[in-house]
């Protein structure tokens, strides 16, 4: 990958290489013979300091002085005859104001973003471009409306990771020669009108009303097929039915202690009656 000097010597459009002259090495001489004479107060007119996130770029009778930038620290300025231009090397966040936009499913929506950007080339930011902050703003809106006018509704909501990642890089490429580098693109909110919302809210209801019908057919089917299971264990075993009676009774009672009507088996009441019959034949027979 190439250097940032290398990269701005490259995106450089304004640099003229050329020399001044004859007319213009006299005008630099008059110069510095006017600092001379004023000297001590032009020094404190003709020194700048430049700080650590910024960086001069300075004009030297409407030239471009060299095609890297100055400083930071002590740059010196002549009167009369260089202009010097402070460009803030700093991260800038671009807020990006909601954009109405048609998506591709026909679909009206307002989406607003944020863009993060810095400058790494101070001669080119200034020599290519008049307004560099105001082109990438306006370059930004229009790229967020062209990129999202491309998709439907549903590829906004869930793919927004996949939509920035696009926009960052056809607005890196876009900027390349004004000296810029976008570090980072995020979208903020996605607003839908009040109907359509209305309108999702009612099919993700219904989707999920059908979801759990439909849980519940299964459930009850497993239960089912549990039942008959069980019921074909307890048709081998009469005895296991019986138990199964007692250990419910048993459960009850110890929850809450009251009157308890419970059902026993008529095979029961036939062996006691059976009993009971014999004895009253008995009886009979004697008398």
């Amino acid at each position: 990958m190439d250097s940032p000097e290398k990269l701005e010597k490259n995106n450089l459009v304004g640099t003229n290489k050329s020399q001044l002259g004859v007319c213009g090495w006299i005008l630099v001489f008059l110069s510095f013979l006017l600092m001379l004479v004023t000297f001590p107060i032009s020094i404190w007119m003709c020194l700048k300091i430049i700080k650590e996130y910024e960086r001069a770029v300075v004009f030297r009778l409407g030239r471009i002085q060299a095609d890297k930038a100055k400083g930071p620290g002590l740059i010196l300025v002549l009167p009369c005859i260089d202009v010097f231009v402070k460009v803030d090397l700093r991260t800038v966040t671009c807020n990006i104001p909601p954009q109405e936009i048609l998506t591709r499913d026909s679909v009206t929506t307002q989406v607003d973003g944020v863009v993060y950007y810095r400058i790494y080339s101070a001669v080119s930011a200034v020599a290519n471009v008049n307004d560099v902050h105001q082109a990438t703003f306006l370059l930004a809106q229009t790229t967020l409306r062209n990129v999202l006018g491309t998709q439907t509704l549903s590829q906004i909501l869930s793919g927004r990771e996949e939509i920035a990642h696009s926009i960052q890089t056809l607005l890196d490429d876009a900027t390349e020669l004004w000296g810029i580098r976008v570090a980072r693109v995020e979208i903020k909110d996605v607003r839908i009108p009040v109907q359509l919302q209305r309108s999702m809210a009612a099919e993700a209801e219904a989707t999920r009303e059908a979801r759990a019908k439909v849980l519940a057919a299964e459930g009850e089917m497993n239960a089912s097929k549990s039942l008959k299971s069980a019921s074909m264990v307890l048709a081998e075993s009469p005895v296991a039915l019986q138990l199964r009676y007692l250990q419910t009774l048993t459960t009850v009672a110890t929850e809450k202690n009251s009157t308890i009507v419970f059902p026993l088996p008529m095979n029961i009441l036939e062996g006691i009656g059976g009993i009971s019959y014999g004895n009253n034949k008995k009886v009979t027979a004697k008398a």
